[in-house]
């Protein structure tokens, strides 16, 4: 089946035999202002955008000139200008427009360019930067592209998403000055337009390896709240690009940019990224997606060191510890303290489920993972404007249960604030499918291959199931076994 970037590419082909590189445009013979340097500073991009194959029309009356004004002035770094006409309704009129506008503040071309003579076109119609997709460009071709670019002083930012493209980007490096380059990873997917918060960040040392340490990296597309600016922000990225956010909700613009720049390093933000960048390592291939035939497994409601240690020897990704009182699985104080001497044998990220945000044992367990001795929270129904800033800024994942209410519009939520994974536990298997699933809710070594067969999920999260009835807590190692060799040759 022919993926979107494919049609897109090939209509453009087609309009370029029939219109030429111009698309019917009068271009000046010469550029009308000087070349501006592309993201020198960490920032934010907002982009002129009407519509998207995604979304449909998403500003169709948007006026280009004027919305490139309000971005300006609400602080953006560079304005980014789609100029692709059939499936975003931009075209190389708007690029001029935005670039008559805002004549001390550097422009992105958008586009899905094919050759250098469309290099030289955004360069004279103002461009100060040009967008080259790796994927759909030869490695020959985006190098002449690049190199085209650099000759006039404007920036290439490249996009990547696979080894094959980090492959194009060091042939690039090795041609063009770094000055030149700025590397963006999309967490959308071009072939289906699915959004994974984690791919820039599975892709950003890999760029750092090809570039240099502080390579200018961009995060694009996903973003659309101010939380969820704020977490890419804290990732470690240069800059951001901003689309449909930025052109539905114009009283955002000042609060997305302000976001992203002030954020911070945190906790939370490196464990994510060590996250992400473990899972591309496991892979042959870092490519478009981040999930493999075979799940993460994580086995939960752990209250003996003999089982943390028996999972841990034969793959569990994750370990669960219960923080919270009234389960029987509860671990906090002296159930706790036996285990936390074996842990350091554990290579199993090690979590900390709690339910009560303002409990006790929220606090000793979100003391463990301050100290060190835990890798994270699991936030286990607790609404999101419940939990207090400091637990957000820990390393930390939500569940939703049914009693979240519906779990489509909770795991929607969850993903506007920038929740980049979050567990959905149902045992009615009413799951959203919309973003990278974790699953749990009722899983036993019976029915666990035919549920990652169905919905394909990232992580199973298996804890009575790996019990039996009249032990709560007390794991069947048969059936841990049972479970983690299920997996094991997909």
């Amino acid at each position: 089946m022919t993926d979107i970037l494919t049609t897109i590419v090939e209509k453009r082909k087609e309009d370029i035999a029939c219109l030429g590189v111009t698309f019917g445009f009068k271009i000046p013979e010469k550029r009308q202002r000087p070349v501006h340097p592309f993201l020198m500073q960490k920032g934010v991009i907002l982009e002129v955008k009407r519509a998207s194959p995604s979304k449909g029309d998403i500003a169709p009356d948007l006026n280009s000139a004027e919305t490139a004004c309000s971005y300006a002035s609400a602080g953006a770094v560079a304005i980014s200008c789609l100029t692709e006409t059939n499936y975003f309704k931009g075209t190389l009129g708007d690029l001029m427009a935005v670039c008559e506008a805002v004549p001390d503040t550097a422009v992105l071309r958008k586009d899905f360019l094919l050759t250098a003579e469309e290099v030289e076109v955004a360069y004279r119609a103002g461009a100060d930067a040009v967008l080259l997709i790796a994927r759909i460009l030869e490695k020959p071709v985006i190098i002449e592209m690049a190199k085209a670019a650099a000759a006039h002083k404007m920036t290439s930012l490249i996009e990547v998403r696979s080894e094959e493209d980090i492959q194009k980007l060091a042939a690039v490096a090795a041609s063009v000055d770094h000055e030149f380059i700025v590397c963006g990873v999309n967490s959308r997917d071009l072939a289906t337009f699915k959004i994974d918060l984690l791919k820039p960040c599975a892709m950003l040392n890999k760029i750092r390896a090809v570039l240099s340490d502080d390579a200018r990296v961009i995060f694009e597309s996903g973003i659309r709240t101010p939380e969820a600016a704020r977490f890419a922000g804290s990732l470690g990225f240069t800059g951001m690009l901003l689309g449909e956010a930025a052109a539905k909700n114009p009283g955002l613009r000042t609060e997305l940019v302000n976001s992203f720049v002030s954020a911070v390093p945190t906790k939370n933000a490196g464990f994510w990224n060590r996250h992400a960048e473990s899972q591309c390592h496991t892979k042959s291939e870092c490519h478009a997606e981040l999930v493999s035939a075979s799940p993460l497994i994580k086995i939960c409601g752990l209250t003996r060191s003999e089982d943390v240690l028996f999972a841990d020897s034969l793959g569990a990704a994750f370990v669960g510890f219960i923080f919270a009182a009234g389960f029987a699985r509860n671990v906090c104080s002296e159930r706790f303290e036996k285990i936390l001497p074996s842990l350091k044998k554990v290579k199993a990220k090690k979590v900390a489920v709690i339910t009560d945000p303002d409990s006790m044992e929220a606090e000793t367990a979100a003391r463990y993972v301050e100290e060190g001795h835990l890798d994270c929270l699991q936030l286990h129904g607790i609404p999101y404007e419940k939990v207090p800033h400091r637990f957000l800024e820990l390393p930390h994942y939500f569940a939703i249960t049914e009693k979240s209410g519906n779990l489509k519009e909770a795991a929607e939520k969850l993903f506007l604030m920038g929740e980049p994974r979050f567990l959905q536990d149902s045992k009615a298997q009413n799951y959203d499918t919309n973003h990278k699933l974790w699953l749990a809710g009722g899983i036993t070594p019976e029915n666990a291959a035919e549920l990652v067969t169905r919905f394909q999920p990232e992580l199973i999260d298996i804890s009575s199931g790996a019990e039996d009835p009249d032990n709560p807590g007390i794991k069947n190692h048969n059936k841990i076994r049972v479970i983690l060799n299920l997996f094991q040759d997909l």
